[in-house]
């Protein structure tokens, strides 16, 4: 996706991760995180965040592991396989992220949605694992399991949904795994394939936006 004509703010560099806050000064409670996929920065989510989302808060955070003429959220072994200390130091520096800016910008955190995509959505997925009680809604697009070693959470009361696709050969064979990962920890899954590479677009946008209008939102609204 072109970052050209992209909603942008000013890039914020005094919590520990740099962000863009969107949208803010509204009436909307609805907030969305977004964590971009790898060798990019934190832009590229806004547009398919805005067709999902339009009068959201967004909170578009940049990895801090440099990568080509972008970023990332870790460092990577194999396309497949990730430094697991860096993992753990990245997610323990999100989930103090997430607290500080929700507090800072009177976010509420039970009203988040964490919007992931590749690298983006296995840093949510591991900050659920590994800081549960942050994330209560997570939409990951085009995840894998990256953890080798997973404590014994309890994700009860959280909803996950994830989009693979049918095409995207490097990360699709791994996303059942996933699944079957987060819904043995308790977290209501959505699961979805759909007939698409790795690259992200319309389809995904359509699936988030219905999704998101699933059982918590109505319950908010009461």
């Amino acid at each position: 996706m072109s970052g050209d004509g992209v909603e942008t703010g000013p890039l914020l560099t005094d919590l520990a991760f740099p962000y863009r806050l969107l949208g803010a000064g509204g009436n909307s409670r609805e907030c969305l995180f977004l964590l971009h996929g790898s060798g990019v920065d934190e832009t590229t989510l806004v547009p398919l965040a805005r067709r999902i989302a339009p009068a959201a808060v967004l909170v578009a955070a940049r990895g801090r592991i440099p990568q080509e003429d972008g970023f990332r959220w870790f460092e990577r072994i194999t396309p497949t396989r990730f430094e697991q200390k860096s993992i753990l130091a990245e997610t323990a520096g999100f989930a103090a992220f997430a607290n500080q800016a929700a507090k800072r910008h009177g976010l509420d955190l039970t009203c988040a949605t964490f919007l992931g995509y590749s690298n983006g959505a296995n840093l949510v997925s591991s900050l659920m694992l590994l800081h549960p009680g942050i994330i209560r809604r997570a939409a990951l697009m085009r995840p894998m399991p990256v953890l080798d070693h997973v404590p014994a959470t309890d994700l009860m009361g959280t909803r996950t949904l994830i989009i693979a696709g049918a095409a995207d050969e490097t990360y699709g064979p791994f996303a059942p795994a996933l699944v079957t990962l987060l819904d043995r920890h308790g977290s209501e899954i959505d699961a979805r394939i759909i007939p698409s590479g790795h690259d992200i677009g319309d389809p995904d946008a359509a699936i988030v936006r219905q999704w998101l209008a699933g059982p918590m939102a109505i319950a908010q609204a009461d």
